[in-house]
């Protein structure tokens, strides 16, 4: 099986900042696009940035500027650094990752449980 956890949210003014961390572990082979979601109370879960295997981002506009995405290959593991907080990113943050758990098999998307972000104002 494979788990995913994610690390560091917490409670922060705004303008401040944060660093999420999500580790991937278990039965991992590879690991394709890693990525970063939030779901706020009442609200639809959405993308806030994706990584490719290739390093290559994609971010929300409303984080664009903001938040910076990257990982670490040798460790899996997947960060989210979050500058100029607003109150309105206020959420559940959770991490995704599509893996492949061996050679021969097709990449699943394994989701973790998610970390709370909280800014006030």
């Amino acid at each position: 099986q494979v788990q995913l956890v994610e690390s560091g949210g917490g409670l922060v003014q705004a303008g401040g900042s944060l660093r999420l961390s999500c580790a991937a572990s278990g039965s991992v082979f590879s690991i394709n696009d890693m990525g970063w979601y939030r779901q706020a109370p009442g609200n639809q879960r959405e993308l806030v940035a994706l990584i490719t295997s290739g390093d290559m981002t994609n971010y929300a506009d409303s984080v664009k500027g903001r938040f910076t995405i990257s990982r670490d290959n040798a460790k899996n593991m997947v960060y989210l650094q979050m500058n100029s907080l607003k109150p309105e990113d206020t959420a559940v943050y959770i991490c995704k990752a599509t893996v492949r758990k061996y050679s021969t098999s097709q990449a699943v998307n394994y989701w973790g449980q998610g970390t709370q972000v909280t800014v006030s104002s």
